[in-house]
């Protein structure tokens, strides 16, 4: 999730302006490291110990036909990115290949995506904690607000938390993760792993494994974003492809590494910390937890930074309510800010008053990528050669499995792209109107 950023940060370009040629210096190497670090967020801590939950130790088979369905669509995006080099990315496709309408609808369900994407990485954030402070649901809910009003106020004067801080973050995720996979392969009386869990054998292993992808798909949210690396790559024909499969397909192979650690510390409430203190002493809770904690905060304050700006954009090309394009003193859109905040933390209490799972929002968010993900295989259809067609054949497929995993899920993305296209051309219905009145009182 913490690579949607990417997509939130360029998205508010004009689509219709000339892209700006940017500084080609990422050569293959640095592109494979780059879209790795892009895509690997703190989801590697929870998400692995979650599809356990669902799916015994079928979730490592799960995340592997995952990134067989990955892999296609990764293929697929770096196409469009070679031949389409733009920031706007899926908006910007889906434009070209069905017109402004379904490019403003693709922007705008992912903006309204966001915000109970934001609420979700927020709550898995707060696990986190769990380890070090014991915390009942009132005080969690108190706490997330608080952290929604401090990056306001963080916001608010334009002072962002550094991406470098956040990719050193990543780097240090990298280097945890790759250190217990390293010490898990040294034989170990105390290791033994996991067996197939009750739920795997009440609702059986296709079942189990198609609630885990539903759940994994997490993980890879923000695939589209290696559409706006393109332009900086030095040789974009030879390394583009190459680096993005290769970096995706590290990714996943992270996930299912991740995945066989958590089943070596099964009992523990958060399974990558249990290990960790197994392995390498009681630090773990502490190391583990406060990179997962910070981590987290940096790119949540990332989302609203970018949201914010994307909220202006739209406002100003008259998408959005004219009040989102206030800027306070600071050049900073604060009302488009303190609104997607709003709008999250509603999302945060909905969640507390209705009891509903983080993974219930989270399977919400996985459904809108999944229908931006759908539209940009069908714009690659009609955008791209057919020599690429068995590979958008293939990821048409891919999404045909994520929608039938998250089956009501879907209901959430549906309903409002639904909204979103009815307002959109009520608009252009009124603006049409509003300027035959004027012409008829010339």
């Amino acid at each position: 999730m913490a690579s949607v950023v990417h997509f939130i940060d360029s998205l508010y370009n004009d689509l219709g302006k000339k892209m700006t040629r940017l500084n080609q210096t990422i050569t293959r190497w640095q592109g494979i490291g780059l879209i790795a670090t892009t895509l690997l967020g703190t989801g590697v801590f929870i998400l692995p110990q979650l599809t356990i939950a669902v799916a015994g130790d079928k979730a490592i088979w799960a995340w592997a036909l995952l990134l067989l369905g990955i892999l296609p669509l990764t293929y697929v995006f770096a196409e469009l990115g070679r031949h389409f080099t733009h920031t706007a990315g899926p908006a910007y496709f889906a434009d070209r290949a069905f017109g402004p309408l379904a490019g403003r609808v693709i922007g705008l369900l992912f903006l309204f995506a966001v915000p109970p994407g934001a609420a979700a990485a927020l709550i898995m954030t707060f696990k986190f904690l769990e380890p070090v402070i014991a915390l009942s649901a009132e005080q969690l809910l108190c706490g997330e607000l608080l952290i929604f009003l401090l990056l306001f106020f963080v916001n608010r004067r334009g002072l962002q938390l550094s991406g470098k801080i956040q990719m050193g973050l990543t780097v240090m995720i990298l280097f945890v993760v790759t250190l217990m996979l390293i010490l898990s392969l040294i034989p170990s009386s105390e290791f033994q792993p996991i067996e197939a869990l009750s739920i795997t054998r009440k609702i059986g292993d296709y079942d189990s494994m198609m609630q885990a992808i539903a759940l994994a798909v997490w993980s890879f949210l923000g695939i589209e974003a290696i559409t706006h690396l393109a332009g900086e790559f030095k040789d974009v024909k030879k390394d583009f492809i190459p680096a993005t499969l290769i970096g995706v397909s590290l990714v996943g192979l992270i996930y299912i590494g991740c995945t066989w650690l958590s089943m070596l510390a099964p009992e523990h409430p958060l399974a990558m910390v249990g290990l960790f203190e197994m392995q390498l002493g009681n630090s773990g809770r502490w190391i583990i937890g406060g990179l997962g904690f910070i981590s987290g905060i940096a790119t949540i304050n990332i989302y609203f930074a970018s949201l914010s700006r994307l909220a202006w954009s739209f406002s100003n090309d008259g998408i959005l309510p004219e009040p989102l394009r206030t800027l306070n003193q600071h050049r900073i859109p604060s009302v488009a800010l303190m609104t997607f905040i709003v709008i999250s933390a509603l999302m945060l209490v909905l969640s507390y008053l209705a009891e509903i799972d983080f993974t219930v929002i989270a399977h919400w968010v996985n459904g809108s990528f999944v229908v931006i993900y759908t539209a940009s295989m069908l714009a690659a259809w009609k955008l791209l050669d057919r020599r690429c067609r068995p590979a958008i054949t293939a990821g048409l497929i891919a999404c045909g499995l994520f929608i039938y995993s998250l089956g009501t899920a879907m209901f959430y993305a549906l309903i409002l792209g639904l909204l979103i296209t009815l307002a959109l051309m009520g608009q252009q219905v009124w603006r049409r109107s509003e300027l035959a009145n004027e012409r008829a009182d010339l």
